[in-house]
């Protein structure tokens, strides 16, 4: 499960570390608090003039289906269970064709306490440095607009996730994860991610099975550390956020 976390680097950083490409003048504040329906960044692929160019896009995060209604659809829409993303309508399509990387610096997780406690967690890379997680986007076309008119088209995406992985030998934050949640976002290293939003890649089976035998390895240096409830708040968005703090229990 993913439903907040955090991404703080500037753009400018995340086009150097992806060497990703701008379509369009983008704002992104960092965000230590990132929620259901905030802008969020994610890398894509496209194919243009026959070449394959790598961008840096703003979305929604809730995947909107082409075929909704209204956007509202998209807040449920955060997480995308891999076990059944090549079956489920909503997600089926983008698949297979439709696949992006999605910047983070980490992730919150809360543990259920006696009574209505609940204390929340921090999960990162020990080594400091960014994750990226396997996910969706999709194009939804506001019938409300007209051709043209600003905000007629919505990007939105959504994270892929699994099983967390049992406790072993490789490392005991498997443990840890486990205690908090039975779902983990999945990551990716960077050779999966190059595979992954790769547009000539047609076949979503074989690159959802890769993803998934990757979690552990990528996940082994993984960190999960206490933090204060205040991120149970939207409202609150700082870096203190993420110090960790003595647990309640």
């Amino acid at each position: 499960m993913c439903g907040r976390y955090v991404m703080a680097r500037a753009v400018g950083d995340l086009l150097a570390e992806f060497d990703a490409q701008l379509e369009e003048d983008v704002e992104l504040p960092p965000s230590w608090n990132v929620a259901p329906t905030d802008g969020v960044p994610i890398v894509l692929e496209r194919l243009k003039d026959d070449a394959t160019v790598r961008q840096l896009h703003v979305a929604r995060w809730g995947l909107v289906p082409s075929w909704a209604k209204d956007p509202g659809i998209g807040a449920k829409m955060i997480n995308a269970r891999s076990e059944t993303v090549l079956e489920k309508p909503a997600f089926r399509k983008a698949v297979q064709s439709r696949r992006c990387a999605v910047p983070a610096d980490g992730y919150y997780e809360w543990k259920q306490g006696t009574g209505k406690a609940k204390q929340p967690y921090y999960v990162h890379p020990g080594k400091g440095s960014g994750l990226v997680f396997a996910g969706l986007y999709e194009w939804w076309k506001d019938p409300s607009k007209a051709e043209g008119e600003p905000g007629r088209w919505l990007l939105s995406t959504s994270i892929l996730t699994a099983d967390t992985p049992p406790p072993g030998a490789e490392s005991t934050v498997f443990g840890k994860l486990t205690a908090l949640h039975d779902r983990v976002p999945l990551p990716m290293d960077r050779a999966t991610m190059e595979s992954w939003i790769d547009p000539q890649i047609d076949d979503a089976a074989f690159l959802v099975d890769l993803v998934r035998a990757h979690v552990k390895e990528v996940a082994a240096d993984w960190r999960v550390d206490s933090v204060g409830r205040e991120v149970g708040n939207v409202r609150n968005n700082s870096p203190e956020l993420i110090r960790p703090v003595e647990a309640l229990f």
